[in-house]
């Protein structure tokens, strides 16, 4: 069933308004100073500590334990640990018993994209970072070379959370502003442009994209 005006959630883009953000957050003087925390559910801590601090050679950074939920009140004995990184932003994991698996995902894009990127310093160390990991039996994809942005490995934590460690490439990587909102705003045009038309808008994406890698001469 299509979004309407009534059902569309408040945070939702309106149709004109991509890239225009006056009166947003920024111009508030609002942006968030730094990632605090990933956090994720555990079935083994003990596991996850040892990943963590002895194979990505993070800090045990702080931890809480208690047998109900701070926001929500609701009664999960759980508990809780960060890890640190070098710039001080932590992932952070909890352990709560007697919970039963994790659904599976009911499309495999979901366990590629959904993932957790950590920096490293240049391809060099992402060469001693794969070389580490499969030293210590890890899995690990890579590197990997995304159109001269970043190069970057893949592997798995022992939870099942697919991990990259990666390096910029491009020493603007994440300044390219104005081109995003350009691509941002082809998207979402194109996806809508073939809802109204009838149209497969997957289908109209994937010509999108073939097209823009004609005009600039890319492969892959």
């Amino acid at each position: 069933m299509s979004t309407t005006a009534q059902s569309r959630p408040a945070s939702a883009k309106r149709p004109g308004t991509i890239g225009k953000t006056a009166g947003g957050a920024m111009a508030q003087g609002l942006t968030p100073r730094m990632l605090n925390h990933l956090a994720y559910v555990t079935h083994d801590v003990a596991a996850t500590a040892d990943f963590y601090t002895r194979i990505l050679g993070m800090e045990l950074a702080s931890t809480i334990f208690d047998d109900r939920v701070p926001s929500t009140g609701e009664n999960f004995p759980y508990f809780h640990i960060f890890f640190r990184m070098a710039d001080g932003s932590t992932i952070a994991f909890f352990e709560c018993t007697d919970l039963p698996p994790a659904a599976k995902s009911t499309h495999p894009a979901y366990d590629t994209f959904n993932h957790v990127a950590m920096q490293a310093e240049n391809p060099a160390e992402i060469r001693r970072w794969k070389a580490w990991l499969e030293q210590n039996g890890v899995e690990v994809l890579g590197p990997i070379d995304h159109k001269g942005l970043i190069e970057s490995i893949y592997f798995h934590d022992p939870n099942g959370i697919r991990l990259e460690l990666t390096t910029p490439l491009d020493p603007e990587w994440n300044r390219h502003t104005q081109q995003g909102y350009a691509d941002l705003k082809l998207w979402v045009d194109t996806k809508e442009k073939a809802k109204r038309e009838g149209r497969d808008p997957a289908k109209a994406l994937i010509d999108m994209i073939h097209e823009a890698k004609k005009r600039h001469g890319r492969d892959g």
